[in-house]
């Protein structure tokens, strides 16, 4: 496969296209909901295989997942053992925010699970082929294990990119810094490029991500994204559309962006690949 999507996997229950965000105590009635699978890896990989790229998906993922998957053209290794409660995630949406409840079920064990199959060697490609990207989409908890698996894979002729999402407690390790060094391409959005930079806007933060040795890809909606990089800043700016639900829709940018970058298109290219793409994807309710 030219794209394995590696993280967690979730059932979602989508409540979108709310007026509003429940108050504590409150409850809102909807008539706008709808059931499907997500997370980063398979909404990643969906969209990527919609878009032609050889793509797999490794998890723990529920029944319903793996069908999905497969009917989509997306090869799976399941790391769920039998009888373990997938993971379930209920997402609240309007327009302009949402809210996430998550039983975590099997995802608890997860990363030890993805650290032993991904460290198995990876067997080299035929001469003339593009090298597989493997792209990881979850909180790490042990920085260090991963920067020296990224090392190992990039030894191995494997690139690598990261979705790390939002999440503080990654803030106090510090090995986190040497792991973005390790990876090809980290994805954030505005918040968590100031999260992990400890910086209160994103002006103040884009000086540190200038000098990390990865690319830093800033997801930020309605303004588009940019690429940071060393030695050059690019923008492309987003599409205008008719947000039904946001739910993936970052997810969704990464798939367009790699696609792009895996067909060896320019880095404005990729942001406008990841702009469509992810634009796309909030026209309808759910991740996928």
């Amino acid at each position: 496969m030219t794209l394995l999507c590696a993280g967690e996997a979730f059932e979602d229950l989508v409540f979108f296209s709310l007026d509003r965000l429940p108050e504590l105590g409150e409850e809102i009635k909807t008539d706008h909901f709808t059931a499907t699978v997500g997370g980063g890896a398979v909404i990643t990989a969906v969209h990527a295989a919609r878009l032609g790229v050889r793509t797999g998906v490794i998890s723990a993922l529920g029944d319903a997942a793996v069908a999905r998957l497969k009917k989509e053209g997306v090869s799976v290794t399941n790391l769920r053992k039998p009888r373990e409660p997938h993971a379930i995630t209920a997402a609240l949406s309007t327009g302009e925010d949402r809210a996430f409840v998550t039983f975590n079920g099997v995802n608890a064990q997860l990363e030890g699970r993805l650290a032993k199959a991904l460290g198995r060697p990876i067997p080299p490609k035929p001469a003339g082929r593009r090298p597989s990207h493997i792209h990881l989409c979850f909180y790490p908890h042990d920085c260090a294990q991963w920067t020296r698996l990224a090392t190992r894979l990039r030894q191995q002729g494997v690139t690598t990119s990261w979705d790390f999402g939002w999440n503080e407690p990654l803030t106090s390790d510090r090995g986190l810094t040497a792991l973005f060094d390790a990876l090809d391409f980290v994805f954030v959005n505005e918040l968590e490029a100031r999260l992990y930079t400890g910086e209160a806007t994103l002006a103040a933060a884009l000086p540190h991500w200038r000098q990390r040795q990865c690319i830093t890809i800033v997801k930020q909606g309605e303004r588009g994204a940019t690429w940071i990089a060393p030695d050059r800043d690019i923008h492309a700016p987003a599409r205008t559309v008719r947000v039904v639900d946001t739910t993936g829709a970052g997810d969704a940018f990464n798939a367009g962006f790699l696609a792009a970058w895996l067909g060896g298109r320019s880095p404005a290219q990729c942001l406008a690949a990841g702009n469509k793409i992810g634009a796309a994807s909030t026209r309808q309710a759910g991740g996928i």
